[in-house]
């Protein structure tokens, strides 16, 4: 006799606003919430990196530490497992002879190909209750089929915002039902993965995970300090945790759901201030909507060189550079910063990921997919759709952006200097562009010169010799 349901969390990892575990909860069966780490999602891809690198799977463990201890709290716990998620979930259906299985609907190619796997795999006797938890506004409300997907952002949010609300959020269960066991699963080590001593150390998350942390960043960011009201003017920022939210990481492993964001924003509108700021805030979830239901549209297109418009671009590939860019080694310091930034502790800047896309694409000549997939394994934040489709926009459809302008712009050179320590003690003008230093002085400290200087850069390397102080403080 079936007399319990499986909730399988996936990228839905918190207890508030969460559909799937509300409709677990009212089916009135004992309920075995499961996590399965994917080990396939830490194999080596052809490109020399592995899909998802540590950082990913630290944040992912505290990110169920946290709920964990939340399900405890509520009388239960959650189940770990390890292996290939279709094998292994289906194996527990059967094995606690679950009537159904609850869990979030994906969109993506991988992931949809997994779901088929595993519904070919479980007992008949089991009925799949798949929901829609991913965007800001539901699926079934948004004024558009998924053929009808505009391929514009803003047709989009000004037909959808105008024509569609938001759904009110699910309140935090106060009581659960769950399954009783006696062995809920370790999680796994590091080195079950094949991650080696030597890196962990090198390796931290730029913010720790866990529901309880994204809604502490949450009141932190809105009512507590009140940073909201100048986001749309601080955004581009790339040093610190006050110029943006800090919210994307929290967002992508479903800590925290885009309709909670909104709706504290609003309260936060009403109760403090209302201005470009909060508007912006909803617009980029907005664009993150629009990113979800456009891949949806083009599910395969996306993925490769091409892309949507079947477009061809001439690149070089020249492995060494791309090498060079990984390991934050142009020459170039606003890239190179923001590269050993992402490497450290798996977050990079808004500003940060448009100039290392536009780099890398534009002067190094090497296909924009190698770099989606190197965001894609050291983002703490990584979401399919919407870094497959930011590097499809910087490669496609942007402008490009000069990293020498952008550094001076932006102001760069402590944040320069927090990741490049090697050019600590360089002018705050020359720190820009160091390999304007006599050749000693830049082989003395350590930092390579750049593959090549282009003449669009000139104007900002004349701006930078104008500024530098003649000697430098070595």
């Amino acid at each position: 006799m079936n007399d319990s349901v499986l909730l399988w969390f996936k990228n839905d990892l918190r207890l508030s606003d969460n559909e799937s575990l509300q409709k677990a909860i009212a089916s009135g069966k004992p309920i075995l919430p499961v996590f399965c780490f994917d080990k396939q999602l830490y194999n080596e891809l052809d490109l020399g990196f592995r899909k998802a690198d540590f950082n990913r799977f630290l944040f992912t463990i505290q990110c169920l530490q946290d709920i964990r201890k939340q399900l405890i709290a509520l009388g239960g716990n959650l189940k770990i497992v390890v292996g290939i998620p279709e094998i292994e979930i289906a194996k527990l259906v059967e094995e606690y002879q679950c009537s159904t299985l609850f869990g979030e609907q994906e969109y993506a190619p991988e992931e949809l190909g997994m779901l088929n796997r595993l519904q070919k795999s479980i007992p008949k006797s089991c009925r799949c209750e798949l929901t829609w938890g991913k965007t800001l506004y539901h699926i079934d409300d948004i004024p558009y089929t998924i053929e009808e997907i505009p391929l514009t952002s803003k047709a989009y949010r000004i037909n959808t915002t105008k024509t569609t609300e938001v759904r009110k959020i699910f309140g935090r269960p106060e009581k659960v039902n769950f399954i009783k066991l006696e062995d809920w699963g370790e999680f796994p080590e590091a080195s079950e993965f094949g991650f080696k001593e030597e890196i962990l150390d090198k390796k931290k998350p730029y913010v720790t995970g866990g529901e309880t942390n994204a809604l502490m960043r949450l009141r932190e960011y809105s009512f507590e300090t009140e940073q909201l009201t100048s986001y749309r003017w601080t955004r581009n920022r790339s040093l610190g945790m006050e110029y943006s939210s800090k919210f994307s990481a929290y967002m992508a492993l479903g800590c925290i759901s885009p309709r909670t964001i909104y709706w504290e924003v609003k309260r936060y509108e009403q109760e403090i201030k209302k201005n470009a700021s909060t508007w912006w805030l909803i617009f980029e979830i907005v664009w993150r909507d629009y990113f979800t239901f456009k891949l949806m549209r083009f599910p395969n297109a996306v993925f490769h060189t091409e892309g949507i418009k079947d477009k061809t671009l001439e690149f070089e590939n020249d492995t060494e550079l791309f090498k060079r860019w990984c390991e934050g080694k142009t020459g170039i310091p606003f890239v190179d910063a923001h590269m050993r930034q992402l490497n450290q502790t798996g977050y990079m800047s808004n500003r940060g990921r448009v100039n290392c896309a536009s780099f890398l694409i534009h002067d190094y000549k090497i296909d924009w997919t190698w770099g989606a997939s190197y965001f894609e394994a050291m983002l703490l934040d990584y979401d399919v759709s919407s870094n497959w489709l930011n590097w499809h926009y910087q490669a496609f459809e942007s402008y490009y952006t000069n990293p020498v302008h952008q550094s001076l712009k932006y102001k760069a050179s402590e944040y320069i200097k927090k990741y490049l320590p090697e050019l600590s003690n360089v002018d705050d003008a020359l720190i820009h562009a160091p390999w304007l230093l006599p050749e000693a002085e830049l082989e003395a400290l350590g930092y390579p010169k750049p593959q090549t200087v282009f003449k669009k850069w000139q104007r900002s390397i004349k701006a930078i010799q104008k500024k530098s102080q003649p000697k430098l403080d070595l």
